[in-house]
């Protein structure tokens, strides 16, 4: 696959090019904050950007969406979503998190409406040139990548290194009027920004390697952190709302006025928020505080990694840690506060 060299006016026109022909999501400014949203014209974008407020995956999993219209007693319908479009601007650890999605949404019934939508998507990803306040996705192997994406965007200073890995890639680079072979000097300039970049990104270190994080959690059920952190949590589910790797969601029908006809429809939820995980009869299996916060801490370095295939469901985004009111979501902390009483085995 090709390695090419745009300049920034080279990449503007190549943004204008994709708008005339699809659907470009990409970093847009609000306020001071930054998240993705539909383009309207390639001035908008801002590849500078930090963090985003929410994470990508609302593109593929978005937070309210119809699964179906149904006829009372009578037939039902899928509403999928077949809409082509491009992300543009994704980093490193938020493609981590998409590629830790995909796994999820293709085990056992696998989700047509997810898995869609991730066909029909082409994926720029792009390094990071800013570093977020509270990111730490050095020290989760998430700062930079090899794979996962159609095509990868490496800010050089004098313009950009893009390697097309995919046919999808290539495609869109072929848009790209004026890009020229990569040379060895551009080569060595991404080189030095993924070496940066693996150490710079680490506002919150982690104690031990991510992978340890399973077995570390064997032996820390009943650790008193948890219980102390829960008394400070407002259970108001920020973190995981957040979070580029929780997927967990409601499903509800409803029925229209003439009651005859309704959709289903699927939401965001969240394993902190209180009445997660009720069931008919009033039981519910994490009633208190502390037993909520336990499983977020234990789903991300432990229950997933083993459904997944070992990978830690914590890419560093630093976005959980900025959400928390009281402080209490870092789970870097929390991790380091286990390795200092428990130790390493």
């Amino acid at each position: 696959m090709s390695i090419k060299k745009l300049t920034k006016q080279d990449l503007t026109k190549l943004i204008d090019a994709l708008l005339a022909g699809q659907k470009v999501i990409a970093p847009v400014a609000k306020g001071d904050r930054f998240d993705f949203a539909p383009l309207e014209s390639a001035d908008q974008i801002r590849l500078d950007y930090d963090v985003t407020l929410q994470p990508p995956k609302k593109c593929f999993q978005p937070t309210w969406e119809t699964l179906l219209t149904f006829e009372v007693a009578g037939e039902s319908k899928a509403v999928i979503d077949n809409e082509k479009f491009v992300l543009f601007g994704i980093h490193p650890y938020d493609l981590v998190a998409l590629s830790q999605m995909d796994k999820i949404w293709s085990q056992d019934n696998c989700d047509v409406h997810y898995l869609t939508r991730r066909k029909n998507a082409t994926i720029v990803a792009i390094d990071v040139v800013t570093p977020s306040k509270d990111g730490f996705a050095s020290t989760m192997g998430t700062a930079t990548v090899k794979d996962g994406f159609d095509c990868l965007l490496t800010d050089i200073g004098d313009g950009f290194v893009a390697q097309a890995a995919t046919e999808k890639g290539e495609a869109l680079l072929k848009k790209a009027a004026g890009a020229k072979d990569a040379t060895a000097q551009d080569l060595q300039k991404r080189q030095q920004v993924w070496d940066k970049n693996k150490k710079g990104l680490n506002k919150h270190e982690l104690k031990c390697g991510p992978e340890y994080l399973p077995k570390l959690l064997d032996r820390a059920y009943d650790h008193p952190v948890f219980a102390e952190k829960a008394e400070t949590c407002f259970s108001c589910g920020s973190c995981t709302q957040v979070c580029p790797t929780c997927y967990c969601f409601n499903v509800q029908d409803d029925v229209n006025w003439d009651m005859k006809t309704g959709e289903r429809q699927r939401a965001w939820d969240g394993c902190l928020l209180d009445g997660f995980t009720k069931v008919a009869g009033d039981h519910e299996f994490r009633k208190s505080r502390e037993a909520r916060f336990r499983h977020r801490i234990y789903r991300k370095g432990k229950y997933v990694p083993t459904k997944i295939g070992g990978q830690i469901a914590c890419v560093g985004c630093g976005r959980c840690v900025s959400a928390c009111l009281p402080d209490i979501a870092n789970p870097v902390n929390i991790y380091n506060r286990l390795v200092e009483d428990l130790g390493i085995e």
